[in-house]
């Protein structure tokens, strides 16, 4: 019997795929709240699946990529068709360095009509007025772009192993917020997870948040955090992107998503 209801549930999905989505059909995919609801992100897969606690992500429809130069070429056109609404680059890491891949995937993303923003990995040898000077000289200032993003994370460098403590962490990633936000017109993302955010008391910064957890929901493993975007997975597949590729969804409807990003973007 749960055979032949498995038969039947993926059926139910290939109809709605073909059919656009315009309905949805729950399908359960083990216990802990792991169902989600077909038809959101249909050509969206994951090369590594696993149960999910509180919610799957699928339940969201809106969802989209953040990528670096290790995704090589892509196919940008058949990306948005299968239904990536975002992109988020990598642009800069700490004081001196740029990701050579930005330049390029910004102009390809933005012919391709996706919603595309740029992110900067921090790193804790330089001040937060520093790294923010050079994020500036990387990337434009673009009507119609995303804000930009702030990636903060314990690092693994050999070049910069400093762990600095909470208060040195806010005060600086602080300033490079406020000078980002004078500069491009919108306060910066934060993107950061799950120990940093545990180590540093993070979620104190005045800001948008985007929350990796590749396990369970963020309303498990962020408790009482709010958040815009939740990273989900480091091992996604998406048409047109040969390899494993972050997938990220909004917390919001379609709906919601449209009246963000009239709120959001670069002007």
């Amino acid at each position: 019997m749960k055979r032949i209801v498995t038969i039947i549930s993926a059926l139910t999905l290939m109809l709605l795929a073909a059919c656009g989505g315009g309905q949805r059909a729950v399908v359960n995919t083990g216990g802990g709240g792991g169902g989600w609801v077909g038809g959101a992100v249909p050509r969206l897969g994951d090369n590594a699946p696993h149960q999910w606690v509180g919610g799957h992500p699928y339940n969201l429809p809106v969802h989209g990529i953040d990528i670096s130069r290790w995704q090589g070429r892509i196919d940008w056109d058949t990306v948005r068709r299968s239904g990536v609404s975002f992109a988020f680059l990598k642009a800069t890491e700490g004081g001196d360095h740029a990701d050579p891949e930005f330049q390029r995937y910004w102009r390809e993303a933005g012919a391709a009509r996706i919603p595309r923003g740029a992110y900067h990995y921090y790193y804790f040898c330089r001040t937060g007025a520093q790294q923010a000077a050079w994020y500036i000289r990387n990337v434009p200032r673009e009507r119609g772009s995303l804000p930009p993003v702030l990636d903060i994370e314990w690092t693994n460098s050999r070049t910069c192993p400093r762990r600095p403590g909470s208060a040195e962490i806010l005060r600086e990633a602080s300033i490079f917020l406020s000078i980002l936000e004078r500069h491009y017109g919108q306060r910066p993302i934060v993107y950061t997870t799950v120990d940093f955010y545990r180590d540093t008391g993070i979620g104190r910064l005045n800001a948008e948040f985007w929350l990796r957890s590749v396990a369970g929901h963020p309303r498990q493993v962020y408790p009482g955090q709010r958040w815009t975007f939740w990273q989900y997975t480091g091992t996604g597949s998406v048409p047109g992107i040969r390899g494993n590729v972050d997938i990220n969804a909004f917390a919001g409807s379609a709906g919601e998503w449209r009246a963000w990003l009239n709120r959001r973007l670069v002007r």
